[in-house]
């Protein structure tokens, strides 16, 4: 997974090359609210315009649950990235994607050129088992593909994986994008070839979400360190009292299991040793709320933990400090609340200042990350949160996988 042809490897000039990017900007009114996307993709795009090539873009943007509309259209992305590039992008609102339409664009294109397809999910046929047809559309556009779309490289999807059999078929190169083969690098590397100490902290709401990700770093890192809301089920396997804390009665087995695994493999699994409580979740999350700190076997029967403690944070930055590599996913509490934000933003604190590399996998942490202004102080952060997942959980990647070995 790990040695594949990137977009250096296309010879580009007067080629027509198809390039999957990772599009789906938060929009509000027809608005883009945050273009890191859309920065993110710049420096693939750029380096096949300055080549020559003949770029044709395609993304996915939003859900598209009741059919094409207005609202989900790549309109808007058509307009941000003409004044990124600082030139004309030649936007196709056809919402067949591949239609007539796309087909004429593509064939009045120049060297350097650049056309924009309609969000793929408005042909109906991205996700689903039939979407042959559209692979196959998708490839008579192009002489090569670029995926560079890690966020959509977990999904087996026309526009990611599908099309690349028939740009096979027909003599051209499949690759990976510069923000792809980024992805690849400092997640494929940590997981596979840290430098040690390797010290991962996992947090967020369920430990069903990360079953398989918990499992597969306790093989890989030296530390294991558990935050966040499924920190509360751990607490309860080891027979602590947790109160009306978030737990999942149905994994403490398995939590047992994963620290009598730590235990024989003589990994390190930190748990929190006190908890920020309160009568109740913040509701609004974040509204103004009481709280109070105790001992995480101290948590009363009418309170739940809703933030790792002062003591907690203090063990796990120690941790931290004497790491090489660091992979973070999943904040250590309710973080959008201002009161219950004190332990994520000690372990981002942590992280800014340790001298090793420091991967946040995607999602709420790289949410948390940027919102506290810690964003520029990481040494990468991921652009897929449930990618990212699956790549810590050492499962294959359909996007990644389907790109030419060099």
């Amino acid at each position: 997974m790990l040695n594949k042809k990137t977009v250096d490897d296309i010879q580009a000039k007067g080629r027509r090359v198809l390039v999957r990017c990772d599009f789906n900007v938060p929009l509000k009114n027809g608005e883009i609210t945050d273009e890191t996307r859309i920065v993110a993709a710049l420096p693939t795009i750029n380096k096949l315009i300055a080549e020559g090539a003949r770029v044709i873009l395609c993304s996915h943007l939003g859900k598209v649950k009741n059919g094409p509309n207005e609202g989900e259209s790549l309109a808007p992305v058509a307009k941000r990235l003409s004044e990124k590039l600082g030139k004309e992008i030649v936007f196709v609102s056809d919402y067949n994607v591949t239609g007539e339409a796309a087909t004429k664009a593509v064939e009045a294109m120049k060297d350097g050129d650049v056309v924009l397809l309609q969000n793929t999910r408005f042909r109906g046929s991205e996700e689903t088992k039939n979407g042959e047809q559209f692979s196959k559309e998708l490839a008579d556009l192009a002489d090569d593909y670029v995926c560079d779309a890690f966020g959509s490289s977990h999904r087996a999807h026309a526009s990611v994986e599908g099309v690349t059999k028939f740009i096979t078929a027909k003599g051209g190169t499949n690759a990976v994008g510069y923000l792809m083969q980024k992805e690849i690098d400092f997640l494929g590397n940590a997981v596979e070839n840290p430098v040690r100490p390797f010290v991962a902290i996992l947090g967020g709401a369920k430990v069903a979400d990360k079953l398989n990700v918990i499992s597969n770093l306790l093989e890989k890192c030296d530390t294991l360190i558990i935050g966040g809301g499924m920190a509360y089920t751990f607490l309860k396997a080891q027979g602590k009292g947790i109160g009306e804390s978030l737990v999942d009665d149905s994994k403490l087995d398995y939590c047992r299991e994963m620290m009598d695994k730590a235990k024989k493999l003589g990994k390190t699994l930190l748990l929190p040793i006190d908890t920020t409580i309160a009568a109740s979740f913040p509701d609004p999350i974040d509204g103004p709320i009481e709280i109070s700190v105790v001992d995480s076997d101290k948590i009363p029967a009418d309170k739940q933990g809703l933030d790792i403690g002062p003591k907690t944070a203090e063990l796990f930055a120690g941790a931290v400090k004497s790491a090489k590599t660091v992979v973070w996913n999943g904040p250590m509490g309710v973080f959008e609340n201002p009161t219950l934000a004190a332990g994520t933003i000690a372990v981002a604190k942590a992280l800014a200042e340790t001298e090793a590399t420091t991967i946040i996998g995607g999602g709420d942490s790289a949410a948390a990350v940027n919102q506290l202004g810690f964003g520029d102080k990481m040494s990468h952060i991921s652009t897929g949160g449930g990618a990212s997942l699956e790549f810590l959980e050492g499962k294959v990647l359909p996007g990644v996988a389907a790109a030419d070995d060099k």
